[in-house]
């Protein structure tokens, strides 16, 4: 049985302020255990659509990414705002503990909010490996177009970081659940929490799905955790192979 526990932190981020919300983030971890430790879209600064004020133009995030995944011995994810050639992007960062990882250029850019004007779009779909469990990376937004996380056969779990207000809240939670059911995978939905500076208030509101769509997580204190079980998943995706039946599509 290859078991995965996965923590995520109800985030009240703290608006443009990296170093606090770095240390807000270390300080209600510091007694956390577990084999991912998970954050918010653009953890550190909140959902901010000037870029050029608050983006990392020197891997700053990042680097406290490592250092604290490598203080865990955990994966660390979350999103941040960068600069890198010339374009802003919203990129999902996936840290292990030796300091390798892989990052995710959010492709379906907020455009209600006007992230499309500011930011610009990733191109591909990006799967990690960690432990035996394929994950795909996804953030907010994403959630809207399944054709994006139609799962091909090649994961088995995924992850959404988001800045998903209360307005549009029961959308992310039936989309959460429909990701799982139409894709027989665990998706674990984090949001933040809190009111930002814009006036937009989050609700506790973080939730982890089986394949079946029932909710596995629990929350106390702001901590969410979900533990994954793969020789159960598949075992459901053999007697309901659901999946093989699917439609046949190319995707630009």
């Amino acid at each position: 049985m290859k078991g995965l526990t996965i923590t995520g932190l109800n985030l009240d981020i703290i608006w443009k302020n990296k170093l606090a919300n770095y240390e807000k983030v270390a300080q209600s971890f510091e007694n956390i255990e577990s084999d991912i430790l998970m954050l918010p879209e653009m953890f550190s600064t909140g959902f901010y659509m000037n870029p050029a004020e608050i983006a990392d133009r020197n891997a700053e995030t990042l680097i406290w990414m490592k250092e604290f995944a490598q203080h865990k011995n955990s994966v660390v994810c979350g999103s941040a705002s960068i600069y890198e050639a010339g374009k802003f992007l919203n990129r999902f960062y996936f840290v292990e503990p030796d300091g390798n990882y892989a990052a995710y250029d959010k492709r379906h850019l907020f455009s209600y909010s006007g992230e499309d004007k500011k930011y610009s779009a990733g191109k591909d779909r990006v799967i990690v490996t960690y432990k035996g469990w394929r994950i795909l990376l996804q953030v907010c937004y994403d959630l809207r177009f399944p054709v994006f996380s139609r799962n091909n056969g090649d994961y088995d779990v995924i992850l959404y970081v988001a800045n998903w207000p209360k307005s549009r809240i029961d959308a992310w939670q039936t989309l959460l659940k429909a990701r799982a059911l139409e894709n027989q995978a665990y998706v674990f939905g984090l949001n933040r929490i809190g009111i930002d500076a814009n006036n937009l208030e989050y609700p506790e509101s973080s939730y982890c799905f089986a394949a079946d769509g029932k909710e596995i997580s629990t929350t106390t204190d702001n901590i969410v955790t979900a533990r994954l079980d793969l020789e159960k998943l598949q075992e459901f995706r053999n007697k309901f192979p659901f999946l093989s039946d699917r439609d046949e599509f190319s995707f630009k």
